[in-house]
């Protein structure tokens, strides 16, 4: 029977060991001080191989350094996304995620709580969260297009003045780009007409992921909101109050949040530091400029298990910045740095890892996992068509960020304004242009856009560009909410602080009768804030008289302007007594006499459009003929919702 020669190197390696520690023990005990270490540090050059009994077993070895290594990755991480999910549960949790759908609503003209204030700022600054350029997606006003222009070509001038500076290596992580991130400027790019071929197809597959991807996302994120509502239940089928209570305080709210960011934060440095073991050792490239292995230091070979002059190419990937992961797949040349079975694993692994990252309460986004997501595939099918295009891998790379960012989040001219920043290769534009629109018309026929179905997910009453079709089947009378509360135009105290604290609603109309008017007659229309304002400076009267003057000059402009901190008054902050209530406010000094109206006739199409255009937040309808009340209803953007119409007419779902 013959032995492997590898197997009888390590068995006599160990009884070399051995008699060394006979040695050792015999010597003289009187030193006080070992002549040799308890350890010997020794890189095992062997196969991965361990001897259990008479039998050769091909198992895996780990070091104790490795081991400890592993502890201390995944520790940080932990620490640094408990305190993340902390600070942002009990500080600002309007900063979790990327802001982009809260900015998104905000510029159609939804007002979200909380997410200009200086708190959501401070712990967006702290997270150091990635800034998204987002302009070229909506519309300008002229004067904020011409401040936009000038600011653009102040960074433009500068980002020139400093190329040179940092292509000689003193930008730092910056690299050598010249600020731009992922530098393909001097990379040649030449294509044929036969490279469209798999380009379209990259495309295609780009916009199949995408839509993949956002229906998984929200599958995930309705899965985090209804699980403790889940856990809860079963204890209580269960009879176990006392264990419900104890759910109750300990999982519920922000201590659910962070519970979850940690485990999400376990869960990413097991793949991230365990994935890495599977893959085997590349010999360094002969011609390569850089340090190979690199150790210690951000860089294209991470050394990891492997011995010297080797490195493994997907502990390259996973164990190092996202910046230089991106570089690294962007890299042109490198057709061989990086295996297929590599490229599979970590696209795998950050699609996985990116759809349940996101929706836990760090101020996380979507760029950068879709990005490296995007360019793997890219780099994995430039890498099996190599020989029939000639185009690099790392244009591929590219174009399959590109793809997949545009199936994702369908923000064309966005997405390839930020890709061509991000490169600085203007040669790549037309081919960035393709996928994009390939994949964005194929992600279409499947879903929305990833942010749009978050802005529903949340709530956010966003306005399309264009009526639904079914409006144009309806009139702006048929979907004014009931009942209307109005208001006199001098109000008893307690009418007011009832219609406050028993309803929801953010302006109340203003209607003037005798003795303030011949006839009922639409006064204007009265915001919420300015009612509390006026019960705060207790400006009452016990008679039913008008008094303006004097409301105008105790209060003042600055007394109506909204908190810096996003939260205003409340009327539960106001205390007034039985006396109080009796007596009489004035609300025509703060009252709006020039709202916009329509006709409750007019067609529901037109008056959506109206209100959009015009960024209104209250539309009132009036009747027709004058013999009627003068005010039908107040039209908000609820009102103009599909699940609002909709349930009210259920039969004009599928109207054309």
């Amino acid at each position: 029977m013959e032995v492997d020669k590898d197997v009888l190197d390590i068995e006599n390696d160990g009884m070399e060991e051995a008699k060394g520690m006979d040695r050792w023990e015999s010597g003289d005990s009187d030193r006080g001080h070992l002549r040799e270490p308890l350890l010997v540090h020794r890189r095992n050059t062997t196969s991965q191989l361990a001897i259990v009994g008479a039998n050769v077993c091909p198992v895996e070895s780990l070091d104790y350094e490795y081991l400890l290594a592993f502890f201390a990755y995944s520790g940080c991480n932990l620490v640094l996304a408990a305190f993340a999910a902390i600070i942002c549960a009990y500080i600002a949790p309007a900063a979790a995620g990327s802001g982009i759908p809260e900015v998104k609503s905000y510029l159609n003209g939804v007002d979200a709580p909380s997410i200009l204030a200086p708190s959501t700022l401070f712990v967006k600054s702290t997270r150091n969260s990635l800034l998204t350029k987002i302009t070229p997606y909506f519309r300008w006003r002229s004067a904020l297009l011409w401040r936009t222009f000038f600011t653009t070509a102040v960074v433009a001038v500068v980002l020139r003045a400093l190329i040179d500076y940092c292509r000689s290596g003193n930008c730092g992580l910056f690299g050598k780009g010249g600020l731009i991130m992922f530098d393909m400027d001097t990379a040649e790019v030449t294509y044929r007409m036969a490279d469209l071929v798999p380009i379209i197809i990259l495309g295609i597959i780009g916009g199949i992921l995408g839509s993949l991807y956002n229906r998984f996302l929200d599958r995930i994120l309705r899965v985090y909101s209804i699980i403790n509502e889940l856990v809860l239940n079963i204890f209580l089928l269960a009879s176990l109050d006392f264990l419900a209570s104890i759910f109750l305080r300990l999982w519920k709210g922000p201590r659910y949040k962070i519970l979850l960011t940690c485990i999400i934060s376990i869960i990413t440095s097991c793949c991230s530091y365990g994935l890495p073991w599977i893959a085997t050792c590349t010999p360094c490239p002969s011609n390569v400029k850089e340090e190979c292995p690199t150790i210690g230091r951000s860089g294209n070979f991470k050394n990891f298990q492997c011995p010297a002059g080797q490195y493994n190419d997907l502990a390259s990937l996973f164990l190092n910045t996202n910046d230089d992961a991106i570089r690294n797949l962007f890299s042109t040349g490198t057709d061989t740095e990086y295996s297929i079975s590599t490229i599979i694993l970590f696209f795998s692994a950050i699609y996985g890892l990116g759809l349940i990252t996101y929706g836990v309460a760090v101020p996380c986004g979507l760029f950068i996992p879709v990005i490296l997501a995007g360019a793997s595939y890219g780099r994995l099918v430039g890498t099996l068509i190599g020989g029939i295009t000639d185009l690099d891998p790392g244009f591929f790379a590219l174009l399959g960020a590109a793809s997949f960012l545009g199936g994702t989040m369908r923000m064309t001219v966005s997405v390839c304004v930020i890709l061509l920043e991000l490169t600085n290769n203007l040669l790549m534009l037309p081919l960035v242009m393709l996928v994009l629109l390939i994949s964005k018309t194929v992600a279409d026929a499947f879903n929305h856009g990833v942010y749009d179905q978050i802005v529903r997910m949340k709530g956010l009453p966003y306005l399309e560009a264009h009526a639904e079709p079914y409006m144009k089947h309806l009139a702006a009378g048929d979907v004014v909410s009931a009942p209307l509360i109005t208001f006199s135009g001098v109000e008893r105290v307690s009418e007011v602080v009832h219609a406050l604290r028993f309803s929801g609603h953010n302006a109340f109309p203003v209607v003037n009768e005798p003795p303030f008017s011949e006839a009922p007659e639409l006064c204007g229309l009265v915001l919420r804030s300015h009612l509390l304002v006026l019960l705060k400076a207790r400006l009452f009267k016990r008679d039913r008289v008008v008094s303006r003057n004097e409301i105008s000059r105790k209060i003042g402009a600055f007394g109506f302007a909204k908190p810096g901190s996003g939260k205003g008054l409340r009327i539960e902050d106001i205390d007034i007594s039985d006396e109080e209530m009796e007596m009489y406010v004035d609300l025509h000094p703060v009252t709006n006499t020039s709202p916009y109206t329509v006709v409750e006739t007019m067609s529901l199409a037109k008056a959506v459009v109206l209100f959009r255009q015009l960024g209104l937040r209250h539309l009132c309808v009036i009747p027709k003929t004058p013999a009627r009340p003068p005010i039908v209803g107040i039209l908000t953007r609820h009102d103009f919702m599909p699940e609002h119409i909709l349930g009210l007419y259920p039969h004009l779902k599928h109207s054309k």
